[in-house]
């Protein structure tokens, strides 16, 4: 062998020697990464199982932050989403959510990122008088849940929450409706009612509104309209206490029912006013 093919080989060796220490330390590097990663993310974990779940999304967050190549990163990203969850800070879960959707994109907890945002909707509802954005919200993404992860463990109580929500927003309509009815708005009342039974079907609410339509119709002269809405509740709730109100419309001349004014009896008042001056 001469020499310079003995100076190719050693040099060819001492390349892959150093490629193999590269490597080992780069190993080591991750390792030690991975390692002090591991030990921000359990403190965080630790700190959401005591009671304190602020301190664990800031924790859970720094870990994020510190090692945003490591496969606990959007681990850690998600799990400062439910501690927020979990302080009522639904705000600042909702931001954290849709950041770790748009930095994640194609993380395998995806579906649970969803869920949470759902929830985080959901939390917010308070009752039918109130703003309905969070409603149709949470129903928007409980939906895409089911929709897009039939098989999920979420798709359940996705379902199960799409069913609560609609009893809400039939409710929402029942209130207003029976508002205008009050106002005695009756076109506008018998579109909420409407409503009601096309777009919330199987909510309990169907019973009373068809018997709305039927009583309002009534009155308003439409006695074939009042029949059919009449025909369809006895059809499907013959026992209903609903059915036995709107039998009785017809048995009553609804038309002719003009509510008087009630006329206050102001002796009293005089009596009390003339004994000032007695």
């Amino acid at each position: 062998m001469n020499r310079l093919s003995f100076l190719i080989l050693f040099f060819l060796f001492f390349l892959n020697a150093c490629s193999k220490d590269e490597k080992e330390v780069s190993l080591i590097k991750e390792s030690k990464q991975d390692l002090e990663m591991i030990l921000v993310y359990k403190e965080a974990y630790l700190s959401l199982e005591k009671g304190d779940p602020y301190f664990a999304a800031k924790k859970f967050l720094e870990a994020e932050l510190l090692f945003p190549q490591s496969e606990w990163a959007p681990r850690s990203a998600l799990m400062a989403s439910y501690s927020y969850y979990m302080q009522n800070y639904y705000a600042e879960a909702l931001s954290n959510l849709e950041r770790f959707l748009n930095t994640y994109p194609t993380d395998k907890n995806l579906v649970y990122a969803h869920y949470l945002i759902a929830m985080c909707y959901y939390e917010t509802i308070e009752d039918e008088k109130r703003d309905s954005e969070p409603l149709f919200r949470a129903k928007e993404k409980f939906s895409f849940v089911v929709q897009n992860y039939p098989n999920s463990d979420f798709a359940l109580d996705s379902k199960f929450k799409l069913n609560l929500i609609s009893d809400i927003l039939a409710s929402k309509e029942m209130y207003i409706g029976r508002h205008y009815i009050k106002k005695g708005k009756w076109i506008a009342a018998i579109n909420r009612f409407k409503s009601v039974i096309q777009n919330y079907d199987q909510t309990i609410f169907v019973e009373e509104a068809l018997h709305r339509l039927v009583e309002i119709n009534y009155k308003l002269g439409l006695t074939n309209e009042s029949q059919k809405y009449a025909n369809v509740l006895g059809y499907n709730y013959l026992s209903s206490d609903w059915y036995k109100k709107s039998y009785k419309v017809f048995n009553q001349d609804y038309s002719s029912q003009i509510v008087k004014p009630v006329k206050k009896d102001k002796r009293g008042v005089l009596e009390k006013f003339k004994k000032l001056f007695d």
